[in-house]
């Protein structure tokens, strides 16, 4: 009897091990999908930079072409 219970007591700390690691590695997928996010943001605001008019005059060359 002792070692039915035994068994039954592993199984279930096994079963809640594994529970646990499912919901850590769920946290780490929405932490992944958080910095692709944020990473994907960060270079679409760098090329918005790169693509700025370098002055005033430039600025208002973009203007009058129809560029901007």
């Amino acid at each position: 009897m002792l070692r039915y219970a035994v068994t039954a007591l592993a199984i279930l700390l096994f079963l809640l091990a594994l529970r646990r690691s499912g919901e850590r590695v769920g946290r780490m997928v929405e932490k992944l999908a958080t910095l692709e996010r944020n990473h994907d943001v960060q270079r679409r605001m760098l090329e918005a930079g790169a693509r700025r008019p370098r002055s005033r005059d430039d600025l208002a060359q973009r203007l009058r072409s129809g560029r901007f």
